[in-house]
C-alpha cells in the first residue's frame, strides 16, 4: 500500500432516517361500516452503524465520501401494520477507529473488535398508529403520531493503530530497518528522513511460538506535539500501544538529551504515554568499534532497560525481543 492510500482521518456529514408516522386509519367493512382505530404504528428510521472490519487498515474507501444518509421508516397501516423500518447505514471500518465530535474533540465511541457494531447515530423512532389511543371514553381517536425526526450531524472518524509495541524516535533512527528484520514486513527504507510516511505492522516472531505486533510509525521531531512535521497524525498512533521501544542510533551526539526530548513531546500530547512500559534500545551500533562501544555501554539509564543493537548486523536482537517481551507483560509503571 502506497503512503498516499494510507488514510487515518476522515470527515463525514451523516443522517439517520427519520421514523415513519402511525395510521390514523378507521375500520370500514361492509359488515361493520363504524368500526374502530386500526391504525398501525410507523418503522424506525435508519441507523448509522459503524462495524469493524479486521481486514481494513486504512480509511481510504471514506476518503471521498462525505454524505451518508440512512432510509426513513415506513408509514403504518391499517389492521395494525407497523411500517417497515428504514435502511441502516453500515460503515465498515478498521479496528482502532474512533468517532469524535467535531466541535469538542470528545471520543464518543470505539471499534476494536472485528464484527463489532456500535449505533453512532440512532433512526427516529416511529409514531403510534391511533390503535394506541382508544380508550372507554374515547373510542374512535382519529390522530396518530408523527415519527421522530433522524438525526444529522458532523462527525470525524481516526484510526488508531492497534499494535503491541509502537516504535518511537526520530526520523532515521532505524525503525523501519528494524521492523523489516524482526518481521515479514516490507516497509519502504532509505537514508533520508521521514521515509515513513504512514504506519507500518509486523508480527514479531518470539520464543516457543509465541508473538507480538510491532508498529512502526513516523518519526518524531521535537515540537510533534504542537503539530510540527507530522505531529498530531503520528502521536495518535501511539495512544493504543501496550509499551513503547524508543529507539536512537548510537551515533546520536547526545543519547539523553533525544530520550528526554522524545519523552517531552509524548508528555506535551498525553501524559498517559508517559505510564507506559518502556524499552530503549540504541540502534546502528555496527557504526563504532570496539572501543566506542565499550564506552557507550558504560552509559546509565536507570530507569528503562537498555539494549544496544544492529539491525545489519543482528547484534543484541534476541536481547531486544526479551526486553520487549518483559515489558509487554508488566503491569504499567
Amino acid at each position: 500500500m502506497s503512503s498516499s492510500n494510507f488514510v487515518d482521518y476522515v470527515k463525514l456529514n451523516l443522517r439517520s432516517g427519520k421514523g415513519g408516522a402511525g395510521s390514523a386509519h378507521l375500520l370500514r367493512t361492509r359488515g361493520n361500516p363504524r368500526g374502530g382505530p386500526d391504525g398501525g404504528d410507523g418503522g424506525r428510521g435508519g441507523h448509522i452503524i459503524l462495524k469493524g472490519n479486521a481486514q481494513l487498515w486504512t480509511l481510504l474507501h471514506l476518503k471521498y465520501t462525505k454524505h451518508l444518509k440512512a432510509g426513513d421508516g415506513g408509514n403504518g397501516g391499517n389492521n395494525r401494520k407497523t411500517g417497515a423500518s428504514g435502511r441502516d447505514v453500515i460503515i465498515e471500518v478498521p479496528l482502532g477507529t474512533v468517532v469524535k465530535d467535531p466541535e469538542t474533540m470528545e471520543q464518543e465511541a470505539e471499534v476494536t473488535t472485528d464484527g463489532e457494531m456500535v449505533i453512532i447515530l440512532p433512526g427516529g423512532r416511529g409514531g403510534l398508529g391511533n390503535d394506541h389511543f382508544k380508550s372507554p371514553t374515547h373510542q374512535t381517536p382519529r390522530y396518530a403520531q408523527p415519527g421522530e425526526a433522524g438525526i444529522e450531524a458532523w462527525k470525524i472518524l481516526e484510526l488508531k493503530i492497534l499494535a503491541d509495541v509502537g516504535l518511537v524516535g526520530f526520523p532515521n533512527a532505524g525503525k523501519s530497518t528494524l521492523l523489516s528484520v524482526v518481521s515479514a514486513a516490507k516497509p519502504e527504507i532509505a537514508d533520508y528522513p521521514f521515509t515513513t510516511l504512514r504506519p507500518n505492522l509486523g508480527i514479531v516472531a518470539y520464543r516457543d511460538d509465541r508473538s507480538f505486533v510491532m508498529a512502526d510509525i513516523p518519526g518524531i521531531i521535537e515540537g510533534a506535539a504542537e503539530g510540527r512535521g507530522l505531529g498530531l497524525r503520528f502521536l495518535r498512533h501511539i495512544e493504543r500501544n501496550s509499551a513503547l521501544l524508543f529507539m536512537i542510533p548510537a551515533t546520536s551526539e547526545n543519547i539523553r538529551k533525544e530520550y528526554e526530548i522524545l519523552l517531552n513531546e509524548l508528555e506535551q500530547y498525553n501524559p498517559e504515554l508517559i505510564d507506559k512500559q518502556r524499552v530503549l534500545a540504541i540502534t546502528k551500533c555496527d557504526l563504532l568499534d570496539t572501543e566506542q562501544l565499550r564506552k557507550m555501554k558504560k552509559r546509565k539509564f536507570p530507569e528503562v532497560p537498555l539494549v544496544f543493537i544492529s539491525s545489519h548486523t543482528g547484534q543484541g536482537i534476541t536481547e531486544l525481543k526479551d526486553e520487549i517481551w518483559k515489558a509487554l507483560h508488566q503491569p504499567y509503571f
